[in-house]
């Protein structure tokens, strides 16, 4: 047995496999649908094939737009667990491994939705359309390889609003040395 400390006590239990604890802990697929079927934004967190991941979306897409709206939002997928919410005309699908807590997976989503809300002005499937680069970045703030990096909505708009300003800098630079260039 080995001793690990949790703050000013120590608990004593068994060895445990971290591969295993982090496994259990991600998200390995995020996926925005519309109401219609069309996947508008697809982001994975494990190795699969092109084939294997189309083949996903279109099985998780059908289970998800066939459940009546007062069903629960968990769904026994294979091996897996699909966790969705509806907002708007969007469903936004992660896909988990059966050791995964649901509801701390659904309050990812929200969160998620929430920094969208935020930067967007009430976001809806247009502005994911039109800035789906914006909405992958949104994303990839919030988690990487899977895993909550940031769970602060204030602090993930403060990094996106400092790279959309040194961008806008980048730009105004590429400007004024063309105009010099001429």
């Amino acid at each position: 047995m080995n001793k690990r400390q949790f703050g000013d006590r120590w608990q004593l239990g068994t060895e445990r496999n971290p591969r295993e604890e982090e496994a259990a802990t991600m998200i390995e697929a995020m996926l925005l649908v519309s109401r219609q079927g069309k996947t508008r934004l697809s982001k994975w967190y494990t190795n699969a094939s092109l084939k294997e991941k189309t083949r996903m979306i279109r099985e998780i897409t059908a289970l998800v737009l066939s459940r009546p709206p007062k069903q629960c939002n968990f769904i026994e997928f294979k091996d897996k667990k699909i966790v969705y919410k509806r907002y708007a005309s969007l469903y936004f699908i992660a896909c988990i491994s059966k050791d995964e807590n649901e509801l701390i997976t659904l309050e990812k989503i929200h969160l998620y939705v929430e920094v969208l809300d935020r930067y967007f002005g009430n976001v809806c499937e247009l502005d994911i359309i039109f800035n789906f680069h914006k909405a992958y970045y949104i994303l990839d703030e919030l988690f990487i390889g899977g895993h909550l990096q940031e769970s602060s909505k204030k602090e993930t708009l403060r990094i996106i609003n400092a790279q959309e300003d040194y961008m806008d800098e980048s730009k105004d630079e590429k400007l004024i040395l063309r105009s010099r260039n001429r």
